[in-house]
C-alpha cells in the first residue's frame, strides 16, 4: 500500500514547526539565564534536547531511500520519531511548569 501523496512533505513541515515552537519555549523558559541549574532544569533541558533530536531526524527518515517503492518502513519510523519528539517536548513543558 502506498502512503498518501504529500505525507512526506506534511510530516517534515510539521516536524520543523514543532521544532521551532520548542526553540521558542526554551527561549521563553530561560535556558540562556546564567543562574545555577537545579535538577528540574536539567531534566527539562534533556527532555527538550531528546525531542529536538527526534524531530530533527524526521525529514531524514521520511526521505531516505528504500529497497522497494512500496516499502513504508522508513516513513513509519519517521512517524514514530515525530511522535517521540512531540511527546518529549510536551513532557519538558509539563516538567517546567511543575518545577517552578
Amino acid at each position: 500500500m502506498q502512503f498518501p501523496a504529500g505525507s512526506v512533505q506534511a510530516l517534515s513541515s510539521a516536524a520543523s514547526t514543532v521544532f521551532s515552537i520548542g526553540i521558542v519555549f526554551l527561549g521563553y523558559w530561560g535556558i540562556h539565564e546564567g543562574s545555577h541549574w537545579r535538577s528540574g532544569d536539567v531534566c527539562v533541558a534533556l527532555l527538550a534536547l531528546a525531542g529536538f533530536a527526534c524531530l530533527g531526524s524526521v525529514p531524514w527518515l521520511a526521505t531516505s531511500p528504500t529497497q522497494r517503492p512500496d516499502d513504508e518502513s522508513r516513513l513509519r519510523l519517521a512517524r514514530h520519531a515525530f511522535l517521540g519528539g512531540v511527546g518529549a517536548l510536551w513532557l519538558a513543558i509539563i516538567v517546567s511548569v511543575f518545577t517552578q
